[in-house]
């Protein structure tokens, strides 16, 4: 059984060594998609400069905006709020498992960070508030893969609830998203 894990450890580590993005280089990737929040919908564009640490991982800088209207509860009445923007500024960590000489490569990433939170309108009926909504610390995992110089990643954004007059809002949401990235060397054969 010892020698079955040796074997599968040391093949895993020879294809991810001998199939990988540069060390050392630098990368932006741009990113467009939607985002699912609680009930609702919007949309997402992401910048995110990254450096090749090895050739298998990097780190980078997500500046993510996402445009979206979702679902605030209150009292047990959902109430559906006006689209705004919320900005994050998050630090990220992209593992890939390359597979093959092709240029097709999976990923699972994890990030912290810093997120301001869009001032939410209500509208229930003729009646209308609006509540300033204070920033949340909070995290991201996401998967995906990229082929060529394309990236596929479903992203959750892990952002605490927050309360404004007795008004319950949820700021995670699922995000999907296609994009590009220039730099960052070529995949090794």
């Amino acid at each position: 059984m010892k020698k079955i894990f040796y074997v599968i450890v040391v093949t895993i580590a020879m294809t991810q060594w001998s199939h990988a993005q540069e060390e050392n280089k630098f990368r932006a990737g741009l990113d467009l998609g939607y985002a699912i929040p609680d009930g609702g919908g919007g949309i997402i564009i992401a910048l995110e400069p990254k450096y090749n640490i090895a050739d298998n991982m990097n780190v980078g800088l997500r500046i993510e905006s996402a445009a979206m209207a979702k679902n605030v509860s209150s009292d047990g009445i959902s109430v559906e709020s006006n689209i705004a923007a919320s900005s994050s500024f998050t630090g990220t960590f992209d593992y890939y498992f390359a597979s093959g000489s092709s240029s097709f490569a999976p990923f699972l990433g994890a990030g912290v960070g810093y997120s301001s939170l869009a001032n939410v309108k209500l509208s229930i009926g003729e009646l209308s508030d609006e509540a300033e909504v204070d920033g949340k610390f909070g995290g991201l995992v996401r998967t995906g893969f990229e082929l060529g110089k394309l990236r596929l990643a479903a992203t959750y954004n892990l952002i605490g609830k927050s309360d404004v007059n007795g008004s319950e809002i949820k700021n995670s949401y699922i995000g999907i998203s296609l994009g590009f990235y220039v730099g960052g060397g070529k995949w090794k054969n």
